[in-house]
This record gives structure tokens, sequence and C-alpha cells, in this order.
């Protein structure tokens, strides 16, 4: 996968929250704006 830069589409992708329900980008983005944040290390040992 080419990396991505600045200003970008994100691919979709799907993640599980904390109860292990999946949530997917496309079903977000098709109820309005998404914004995503990223923090490097973030809650990680490191």
């Amino acid at each position: 996968m080419p990396k991505l830069q600045v200003g970008d589409r994100a691919p979709d992708f799907t993640l599980r929250d904390e109860n292990g329900t999946e949530h997917a980008l496309a079903t977000a983005l098709g109820k309005g704006p998404v914004v995503l944040i990223f923090y490097v290390l973030d809650s990680t040992p490191g």
C-alpha cells in the first residue's frame, strides 16, 4: 500500500471497540463527516 500523504482519503478500515462491536469507516462516513486523529505512542508502552 502506498504511503498516505496529508490530505489523502483514508482507506476503509474496521476496528472493534471495548465491547467487541465492529465499526467501519465507510459506515461512519455514511452518517456524516468524520475526523480521524492518530496519536503516536498514545497508551502504548514506549
